[in-house]
């Protein structure tokens, strides 16, 4: 009854061409990566409780205050990381309701209706995050719940660019599905590694001396080599998924997009090398992070163009002529 009455007030407004509804999509993309990116900064910058509070900046105050004890610095970082909320939200809302005017097919419209729950969950990740002092698994679940809204929203614009009166193709065997998918799983512990490297590192979010933010209590040198194992795995995967669709003559396409996520990877690992030997700079921080969300992106793209809906041949009736 309810989404009835929301779909009869969604069809008053105009109609979006299926250009406007993959510019949306991608409009998704890039938000939701690019508040990890911010995000990133403010942990750089010690900034994570420039804002001491949450759903407020700072008791009695939605905005920065200069009775804060945080310094004007932090509070202008987190207070600016937290207003990128209102961008993640305008998107997945405007995502859902071109999809929803455009009456596109149900799978659409649950990935499109999946970003702005997300991003009701990331804001109360947030505050979790907040409210338990930087907590480090606070953190890396924040950080890996973007990691998979990026992902989600990549199959989204993969879905919207699909024809829905289409037939599914089947583009990959079965079996380089699967490796597709396992290559999925590699990233995804790469990840989960990474942030359990960042746990353990030095840039803790916040360096006030009144606050002492807990950290992983683990060797670092040790996850730094777990980190870079798992991604050493996950490339060997990638190269010899290349090898597999040449043998079976996959299409340009799929290659092209392998060959965009191979040259992210090796990217990710220079700069993760670089990292280490120079005792982890700021800026490659964010660059590592904004990395991330890339090679996430091209991942999920890569195994999204594994199956396809294609515009079925028209049948005329006519019987074939053969041609001398």
């Amino acid at each position: 009854m309810l989404y009835r009455g929301f779909v009869s007030l969604v069809n008053r407004l105009p109609l979006p061409s299926s250009a406007v509804q993959k510019w949306i999509a991608f409009a998704v993309i890039l938000s939701q990566g690019g508040i990890a990116v911010t995000g990133s900064v403010v942990r750089v910058t010690a900034s994570g409780l420039g804002c001491t509070t949450w759903p407020q900046c700072y008791p009695g105050s939605f905005v920065p205050t200069g009775n804060s004890t945080a310094p004007w610095f932090h509070q202008t970082i987190e207070f600016g990381n937290r207003l990128l909320t209102f961008l993640v939200v305008a998107t997945a809302a405007a995502a859902v309701l071109a999809v929803t005017r455009a009456a596109r097919r149900r799978e659409v419209l649950f990935y499109a209706w999946l970003m702005p729950l997300s991003t009701v969950l990331q804001a109360v990740l947030g505050g979790i995050t907040v409210l338990t002092g930087l907590l480090w698994w606070t953190v890396a679940v924040h950080m890996l719940v973007s990691m998979a809204m990026v992902w989600l929203s990549v199959i989204l614009l993969h879905k919207i660019d699909q024809p829905d009166d289409g037939v599914d193709v089947v583009v990959l065997p079965k079996q380089l599905r699967w490796l597709t998918a396992l290559s999925g799983v590699a990233l995804a512990g790469t990840l989960v590694a990474g942030t359990m490297v960042t746990g353990a590192g030095p840039h803790a979010g916040d360096k006030s001396p009144e606050r002492t933010v807990e950290r992983l209590d683990l060797d670092i040198t040790n996850l730094v080599h777990l980190h870079a194992e798992l991604l050493v795995a996950y490339l060997a995967l990638l190269v010899g998924l290349g090898f597999a669709l040449y043998a079976v003559g996959a299409r340009s396409a799929l290659k092209l997009r392998l060959k965009v996520v191979i040259t992210l990877v090796v990217a990710q690992a220079c700069v993760g090398l670089v990292q280490f030997w120079t005792d982890v700079p700021a800026v490659l921080v964010t660059i590592h992070v904004a990395l991330a969300g890339a090679c996430t992106a091209a991942t999920a793209a890569l195994y999204a163009a594994g199956r396809v809906r294609e515009l079925a041949p028209v049948n005329t009736g006519s019987p074939a002529v053969a041609t001398t």
